[in-house]
């Protein structure tokens, strides 16, 4: 899967609410905050069937009801279009 074009990586960031660039705009990253700590595991269960069915998995870590969440494609080494799908996913599980 060939790398974001820094244009296209843009353009895909405008449509995402809340993403962010970091590890040297190789990754993008989110933080959701829910009331508790069933809304947020239940959270990550719904996002571990879409990454499982897209084959893509997260960089993520829980503490109580907060969940950082953040995506690159390892084996490009930096953003794809992968990454924007899975996040596109993730909100729509929030």
């Amino acid at each position: 899967m060939p790398l974001l074009s820094d244009v296209d990586r843009d353009s895909a960031l405008a449509t995402l609410e809340g993403w962010v660039l970091v590890n040297d705009e190789k990754a993008i990253a989110k933080r959701y905050v829910f009331a508790n700590f069933v809304q947020a595991f239940g959270f990550m269960t719904k996002c571990a069937l879409e990454a499982e069915k897209a084959d893509h998995h997260p960089e993520w870590s829980n503490v109580y009801k907060t969940v950082d969440v953040a995506l690159t494609t390892h084996d490009a080494g930096g953003l794809t279009e992968k990454d924007i799908a899975l996040a596109k996913a993730f909100d729509a599980c929030a």
